[in-house]
């Protein structure tokens, strides 16, 4: 009971910080978001009918479609994200007014907030936009990618707010939606971002020891071979924040000049492994 409260509240504040983003930065300025959320603006925009009930209505036939492919809590937390969406939308447009006029700013700080509400939803195993739901549905029947189909949906619809609102608006719309992505991203992996190194060297376990003592970092060895030399080499292989990358570059250089270092971004890490000291 305690994780869904705690969800529900993620959920709500997400669909808070997205409708503020709409209604005070990017509806009175006519710059739009990707997806559905866009074409649900400019939906509003030509009827003049109400942008909330636009928004649920455009995007609960594809949640719904969603069951099958994610199952029933993914759709329970859509529905709820995008119902409460909707009703946010209506109160803030009623009783706040527009932050600025200033399209620069209204692109980048709509972009930002707008980014961080659906993060943090996303984050939470539910959506407020059906787009990736049917870009996951076309992609298993066409030889598209999921992300090649979002990003001609979202194209399509840039050209179509260039042809309705000017192009640009078209512009900063796309630019608003560089950012929201940007910061989806930043709020899904987090900002302390982790390294996942790999060192092949003649010194492995020398090294392996060197990045315990002076870096308190745990280590793996594993057992390596050259593909040219067919020489037996031992690979280090460790998990170390961003921050602490160029002290592991010098306690690697210091013990092996010449050695091979692989480095890759991973954004989660399960488990601990705590060095175990002996005295």
């Amino acid at each position: 009971m305690k994780n869904i409260i705690l969800k529900l509240v993620f959920l709500t504040l997400g669909a808070f910080l997205a409708a503020f983003s709409l209604e005070e930065f990017l509806v009175p300025n006519n710059i739009i978001d990707g997806g559905i959320v866009g074409i649900s603006m400019m939906t509003s925009y030509v009827t003049k009918f109400n942008l909330g009930i636009i928004l649920a209505i455009l995007n609960l036939p594809f949640i719904i479609l969603a069951l099958n492919e994610f199952g029933k809590r993914f759709v329970i937390g859509a529905f709820y994200s995008v119902i409460a969406l909707s009703l946010f939308v209506n109160l803030i447009s009623t009783h706040l007014k527009p932050v600025t006029h200033d399209l620069l700013l209204a692109s980048f700080f709509g972009g930002a907030i707008l980014g961080l509400g659906v993060g943090i939803v996303l984050k939470n195993s539910a959506c407020m936009d059906g787009t990736e739901i049917l870009a996951i549905k076309i992609s298993k029947k066409y030889p598209y990618s999921v992300g090649e189909i979002i990003m001609f949906i979202n194209v399509f619809i840039f050209i179509c707010a260039g042809f309705l609102f000017g192009w640009e608006k078209a512009m900063y719309s796309t630019l608003t939606y560089i950012i929201a992505y940007k910061v989806i991203d930043m709020v899904i992996q987090g900002l302390s971002e982790e390294k996942s190194i790999r060192i092949i060297t003649d010194k492995g376990y020398e090294l392996g020891q060197a990045i315990i003592n002076k870096l308190n970092k745990t280590v793996t060895y594993i057992e390596a071979q050259g593909g040219y030399s067919r020489t037996k080499k031992i690979m280090v292989y460790c998990i170390i924040p961003r921050l602490e990358l160029n002290n592991l570059k010098e306690v690697i250089y210091s013990v092996d000049k010449d050695a091979f270092i692989a480095i890759e971004n991973i954004h989660e890490v399960y488990g601990r492994n705590r060095l175990k000291k002996t005295h």
